[in-house]
């Protein structure tokens, strides 16, 4: 118990490094923070770390740093892209009439000429060459044919030398608003340097300099570079639509840095921005309420700290208190109304206002709720009745716990035993697309543990990919037989199919790292439920050690969690009937029976 009270009372909330806006996260490199060792908190996963576990995938989610690229090119440039340019001299008449057939928006034919000229059949020179992989890329571009386009300008933009590589970035940016995040547009936006981004700073080009300027950023953050990621997302202006994004990303990057005040300032311009009325922000309550969650998340974190001479574990009330306010402000019909609920009720306890803390898991546990998981509410409650020496009603709630996770968790172990070994991710991909479908079949009992697990907007995401990648297979089967028979109609099948083919193995790769990280976060809460039941046995045969003897509450200190109402309120006692109207308000009232 000592090692799950300290635990409880340290828990330090750090923002993981992942959001869900039109954001996205990592979760190849999602670890689970250990448990911290005698007197000190849990320190942070690399890259960051996560709040209480047990909420209805409501995480932050930011983009995934390490997975591949589904798109052609990539590779770190060579020794010779540091030549100059190649010459462009006069063109052959086949590379005219290509240019032509460009120029008059043919780009079906012009697509086929060009790509005659760029795979030198046509005997122009290097320079000519690479004239015609840029506009072939746009001709593709123009035919809505975006992963191949994207895998063209990919190569250009591996080649500093390339003849049209500073024009590249403007398509990359189109390309950014016309693929989603798992294709990795900023990797190859990272390829580019502030002086090139700064070419676009002028009045005709501003919208365009400040998204370039964002989705380098992304690139650095994504890196690591939260410092440089920070210069660059602070020039993007607040009449820009990618303003929020920003100040999201410099809200994370500061977290990252352990600032958490001007991590704080970056959600609160998050929230007046939307209070003012920021323009080209889609689903703007949501937003609000993200940037309200993370100030309470970053809140929270700053009122942890440890006592340097005792190593224990030091709570600021103020900073406690400031994170609760803004739990508070996340609108009850938000998505992320019950993980706040759920994260403010170790706030509470961590305050020793046990009350608050049990009527925030009632309210969890309404029936207005079924698809609700919050196993890690039950250890919670279970450390409060422990700490109140309650040890009967302790020993029930474990119970109860264990008989109902332990069988989850052998039936969530079974469905993941049928994707063990190596290449199992297509399986799983198929897996995560049947449950999205409600098509799974799955036992009673873990189906809507396997719907929350696999329901986060990142994974949405990928599966975005895979189906825009579909729907461009299916225009590419519409075009003329001129041009799927052709060698470039070959090229665009392959890039396609070898995108779509990596995106699959990159989404079922998720989506089983998601589920391997739920299976292990119940395994833990299953761990700890034991723990508490040997802290109980020793506690009733006197047997409990000093530290966690001090960890318990007092006859006397326990009166401050009798519930009592004030002149706006009233006391209504539960009869076993929830009521909307009464969720969020539910107190419970909690006596000590320590003798101390």
């Amino acid at each position: 118990m000592r090692k799950l009270l300290e635990k409880a009372r340290a828990r330090s909330l750090f923002l993981a490094p992942v959001l869900a806006i039109a954001l996205a996260a990592n979760p190849a490199q999602a670890q689970k923070p250990k448990k911290p060792t005698a007197g000190q908190p849990a320190k942070p996963p690399k890259g960051g770390a996560k709040p209480p576990t047990g909420g209805g995938g409501a995480d932050i989610e930011i983009d995934d740093p390490n997975t591949p690229p589904a798109g052609g090119g990539g590779g770190a440039a060579k020794a010779t892209d540091n030549a100059p340019p190649p010459q462009a001299g006069q063109m052959t008449e086949q590379a005219a009439q290509a240019k032509r057939l460009f120029d008059g928006e043919k780009w079906a034919d012009a697509s086929l000429a060009l790509y005659r000229v760029y795979k030198g059949e046509t005997g122009d020179d290097e320079g000519n060459k690479q004239l015609a992989q840029y506009h072939l890329a746009i001709a593709l571009y123009r035919l809505k044919f975006y992963q191949a386009a994207y895998g063209i300008f990919s190569e250009i933009a591996d080649k500093p030398n390339h003849l049209k590589f500073n024009e590249t970035l403007l398509w990359l940016s189109k390309l950014a608003t016309d693929l989603p995040e798992p294709a990795d547009i900023v990797e190859r936006v990272g390829k580019y340097s502030d002086a090139q981004v700064s070419k676009f700073d002028n009045s005709n080009q501003r919208e365009l300099f400040w998204h370039l300027n964002y989705l380098l950023g992304r690139y650095k953050y994504k890196n690591r570079q939260y410092e440089e990621a920070l210069r660059l997302f602070g020039k993007v202006a607040r009449e820009s639509k990618y303003y929020i994004k920003a100040q999201f990303f410099s809200g994370i990057s500061n977290v990252q840095l352990r600032k958490s005040v001007p991590a704080v300032e970056s959600f609160r311009r998050i929230v007046g921005a939307i209070e003012e009325g920021v323009e080209g922000l889609e689903d703007e309550g949501r937003m609000r309420d993200l940037a309200l969650l993370s100030i309470a998340r970053t809140m929270y974190s700053k009122s942890v700290s440890i006592d340097e001479a005792s190593g224990a574990p030091k709570i600021s009330q103020d900073h406690l208190s400031q994170a609760v306010i803004y739990w508070n402000k996340v609108d009850v019909a938000s998505e992320y109304w019950l993980d706040g609920l759920f994260e403010e009720s170790w706030a509470y306890f961590m305050a020793g206002d046990y009350a608050h803390s049990l009527g925030n898991i009632h309210t969890i546990q309404a029936p207005y709720f079924p698809n609700s998981y919050y196993p890690e509410a039950e250890i919670l409650k279970a450390v409060i009745y422990f700490s109140n020496c309650q040890y009967e009603d302790a020993t029930i709630i474990v119970a109860k716990f264990q008989q109902r996770y332990q069988p989850l968790y052998d039936e969530l172990n079974k469905v993941l035993g049928k994707f063990k070994g190596e290449n199992q991710e297509e399986p799983f991909y198929k897996f995560l697309k049947d449950v999205r479908d409600g098509k799974a079949d799955l036992p009673p009992r873990t189906k809507t543990v396997v719907e929350n697990a696999l329901s986060d907007r990142s994974l949405l995401r990928h599966l975005q990919y895979v189906q825009v990648l579909d729907d461009e297979g299916n225009r590419f089967k519409k075009a003329p037989g001129s041009f799927q028979n052709s060698p470039l109609g070959n090229d665009v099948k392959d890039a396609l199919q070898l995108a779509r083919d990596i995106a699959v193995r990159n989404a079922g790769q998720l989506a089983k790292e998601r589920y391997e990280r739920n299976l292990a976060e119940l395994n833990e809460h299953l761990r700890d439920s034991a723990k508490i039941l040997i802290d109980i046995t020793a506690a009733q045969r006197n047997q409990l050690d000093q530290a966690i003897q001090g960890s318990q509450v007092s006859v006397q200190e326990s009166q401050r969690n009798i519930v009592k109402a004030d002149d706006e309120h009233v006391i209504w006692p539960f009869d076993g009937e929830y009521w909307r109207d009464e969720l969020g308000f539910y107190r419970q009232t909690i006596t000590s029976k320590c003798g101390r």
